[in-house]
């Protein structure tokens, strides 16, 4: 069994954690994990990518090109940015949140639409669910459990943890305070990425 996830996003977004608590919880449920985060520039707004490794027995953390199962876009642009590294039958979660480049911003580069990022992305694989996850997060109360909404998404299509495993590493690695809401943003997700996949 192997199973090779690519979160990507933009410092703040909470890539780190999400990865972090995938790799825990695949270990929990008794497989062997390897992981490894790119900061960018490590600063808010910059680039972030996390690989996670997951198998019987995995002696690197970097996945190769086309060789991604899950590719996880907190942010539409990072998500095509890293699309090539998914594998034919690979799965793309992407939400839709737009945080253009200053190269956008500046009139130098276009910013794809929603429409052209599904369309990029289907180029290689058949499955891409786009997810409009930052308001979710913003009507639950708190934009910051976006990631936790994310991973519940993620979580849909690894089977092989079970749900009690992923709320227990979600509490393991946040404040008391935060544990109620960001349970609901992770249930949230995982209803959502449901209902993407019953239409």
């Amino acid at each position: 069994m192997k199973l090779d996830l690519l979160i990507t996003g933009v410092g703040g977004q909470g890539i780190v954690l999400a990865s972090d608590i995938i790799g825990e919880a695949a270990m929990a449920a008794g497989y062997d994990t390897k992981k490894t985060d790119t900061l960018g520039m490590a600063q808010r707004g910059g680039s972030v990518v996390s690989h996670v490794r997951i198998g019987d027995k995995v002696w690197s953390p970097l996945i190769k090109e086309g060789d991604v199962d899950i590719l996880a876009g907190f942010e539409k642009l990072e998500a095509v940015r890293w699309g090539s590294y998914l594998a034919p039958g690979g799965i793309a979660i992407v939400n839709s949140q737009s945080i253009p480049p200053p190269s956008v911003s500046r009139g130098l580069e276009h910013y794809p639409t929603d429409e052209e990022v599904v369309d990029i992305l289907k180029q290689g694989i058949e499955r891409v669910f786009l997810i409009n996850g930052t308001a979710q997060a913003k009507a639950l109360g708190d934009i910051r459990t976006l990631n936790m909404l994310m991973l519940g998404c993620i979580a849909t299509f690894v089977p092989f943890v079970g749900v009690d495993t992923w709320k227990e590493c979600i509490c393991r690695h946040l404040p008391a305070k935060a544990h109620e809401i960001n349970i609901k943003a992770f249930d949230l997700g995982q209803r959502e990425t449901q209902n993407v996949c019953s239409r």
